[in-house]
């Protein structure tokens, strides 16, 4: 992770991307009677933007004078945020993958 802010930015991009996906696939392709399931693919990309980009503001709890040396000290507070952002790339691979799944279903079936 380079920082907060890029990963940040990564992760408003890629969910963007696919609602941004979902609302053009609707209007294209899609019949008025999928709408309403494809806008809950787009409300789902939203909640999932926001709990992403809140795991990513997670707090290291410890202070340094916690530690016996400022050593361990970032040694723990590097393996807190590994931890934060293996998290949200798990949260996040498991929702695409399961909109992608919903996505394909909404697609129309060749005869």
């Amino acid at each position: 992770m380079a920082n907060k802010r890029q990963l940040k930015k990564a992760i408003c991009r890629t969910c963007g991307e696919v609602a941004g996906e979902c609302i053009f696939l609707a209007e294209t392709i899609g019949d008025e009677a999928q709408y309403e399931n494809w806008d809950k693919l787009v409300l789902d990309m939203a909640l999932l933007q926001s709990e992403a980009v809140n795991r990513v503001s997670e707090p290291f709890k410890q202070l340094p004078k916690d530690f016996a040396s400022i050593k361990e000290y970032k040694k723990a507070r590097n393996a807190h945020a590994k931890a934060v952002v293996n998290g949200i790339t798990e949260l996040m691979t498991k929702a695409l993958e399961e909109v992608a799944k919903k996505m394909n279903e909404l697609m129309p079936k060749k005869a």
